[in-house]
């Protein structure tokens, strides 16, 4: 026990490192693959992670070269630096995979996520709603005398901050489309 009482790595201001040196940090990156546009390739992606017990927080595929055929996969996932390390490697290894970029690790870059958000309220509640969506700069794409969807496009903390707000005032449905990131600058990764 601590005679102190002072949690272990509980503060960055200490005089003395409390924090476990063996212990694992889990972080969070995103990864751009462009692979070939073809099916059961996204099976082979998905199955690269259900297989070995990484965890995907959001994934994105679409067709961004429709001559050559390619389509680009943007995966958040979650691991010790290690396993990033070890999904990028596997992932490039893989014989549709063309690139794999960490958008996390190789400098700026710009993610954002459209998300629908369905509000049912009414009198003040319904007024309140208004506001907080005009402060977040979301827009009603449909609305009914009881119900609104707002659609929001964004970082995934500012969806998620968005979200917490509406709880109260009757959100009772959200979709989300996870994220589509790119670098900044002028470099062009593989397409």
């Amino acid at each position: 026990m601590n005679a102190l009482r002072i949690k272990k790595g509980s503060t960055s201001h200490s005089a003395y490192n409390l924090r476990d040196n063996h212990a694992e940090i889990i972080e969070t990156h995103t990864l751009t693959v462009i692979v070939d546009n073809e099916s059961g390739v996204l099976a082979r992606v998905i199955g690269l992670f259900s297989g070995r017990g990484y965890n995907i927080d959001s994934l994105t595929v679409a067709e961004v070269d429709h001559i050559g055929h390619r389509s680009r996969v943007t995966i958040v996932t979650t691991g010790t630096p290690q396993v990033i390390e070890q999904i990028k490697a596997q992932l490039a290894r893989m014989v549709p995979v063309h690139d794999v970029h960490d958008l996390t690790v190789e400098g700026p870059s710009v993610e954002r996520e459209l998300a629908l958000f369905k509000v049912v309220c009414q009198g003040e509640k319904r007024v309140e709603a208004m506001r907080t969506a005009e402060i977040f700069r979301a827009h009603v794409v449909d609305t009914t005398l009881e119900s609104f969807i707002f659609e929001m496009t964004g970082t995934a903390d500012k969806i998620d901050a968005f979200a917490a707000l509406m709880v109260p005032l009757g959100l009772i449905e959200t979709a989300r489309t996870g994220v589509a990131a790119i670098s900044r600058g002028k470099d062009v990764l593989g397409t």
